[in-house]
């Protein structure tokens, strides 16, 4: 059995990552910045990204690194990139200082247009640097991520719970469930395979629109939803109010404007064959059928 050196660990991919790195017997270490339950087959390492001596007792003495932690939304540039590319190099520095091999990383698919959004921008810099290390990498760019624990789709799932969907714009794009995801990071830090290659991956279907996804959330819910085209205009005016009262208020949009552009291009459509040809992974869950696994655990949460 493998030891594994998680950053990430508290959050909704990471939190699954665990789950099964620890269910199929592995030794577990994850970074945490409060007091945790203890867990048999993990132990918790007190610190954050720029904590230089918590990061080496993460990850001195693991077979690999699976760097999950980052920053999806933040106020400006300074903070995706404190989070995201600051974050990263001080992942690489401490694995490089305790000599370990396998350093697995987690992007997205928004890298792939970097101009697009400073979360995208901020991802692109940090695979670069992963890229430039001497580790056997691998990175794996994730399209959107949904299934139990989620909290940044369940506005979808209250609408069409009023049997109402908003469709912003008539772009394609891939979905993985988050079970899918963890079951392919703990793959590839297992495994030889993939080295210093970067991986798309999706679940089945690998192309969906918005209003295909609308219909499998009302299905999940048991209502039919109807459907409301929402104009890229009406997106950014959106953002811009949701930013000002963000400012307002002290809290982060959950619509800012890098949202909404990220959410206005049209092709987010991600394909997993490099990484299915590995043989080392394979995904499970359709879309959805994860989304009424989703479904069912918003339910049970009470937050529909």
């Amino acid at each position: 059995m493998a030891v594994l050196a998680i950053t990430g660990g508290t959050g909704f991919v990471g939190g699954h990552l665990l789950d099964l790195a620890i269910r199929k017997g592995h030794k577990v270490r994850a970074l945490t910045r409060r007091v945790q339950p203890h867990r048999a087959g993990l132990t918790w390492i007190r610190g954050d990204l720029s904590d230089d001596a918590a990061l080496s007792e993460l990850c001195c003495g693991a077979d690999a690194v699976i760097h999950v932690a980052g920053v999806v939304n933040a106020k400006d540039e300074r903070g995706f990139h404190a989070g995201n590319v600051a974050g990263t190099a001080a992942m690489l520095s401490a694995a490089a200082g305790c000599n370990l091999r396998r350093f697995v990383h987690v992007s997205s698919l928004s890298a792939r247009e970097p101009d697009l959004s400073l979360y995208g921008a901020s991802k692109a810099e940090a695979e670069a640097l992963v890229r430039q290390s001497a580790f056997d990498w691998v990175i794996v760019q994730p399209p959107a991520v949904f299934g139990p624990g989620d909290t940044e789709m369940v506005d979808l799932y209250r609408l069409a719970a009023h049997g109402l969907a908003l469709l912003p714009g008539r772009g394609r794009f891939s979905m993985i469930y988050v079970a899918d995801l963890a079951a392919a990071l703990l793959a590839l830090a297992l495994s030889d395979k993939g080295s210093r290659q970067t991986f798309e991956i999706a679940g089945p279907p690998a192309a969906l629109s918005h209003g295909e996804v609308a219909e499998m959330i009302g299905a999940a819910l048991g209502r039919r939803v109807r459907k409301l085209r929402l104009p890229t205009s009406a997106l950014k005016l959106g953002a811009g109010i949701d930013t000002l009262r963000s400012r307002i208020s002290g809290r982060l949009p959950k619509l800012s404007r890098d949202r909404a552009r990220y959410i206005a291009h049209p092709d987010w459509i991600a394909d997993p064959a490099a990484l299915m040809a590995l043989g080392i992974w394979t995904p499970e869950t359709p879309v959805a059928d994860g989304i009424r696994r989703t479904a069912d655990w918003y339910r049970a949460e009470g937050v529909l």
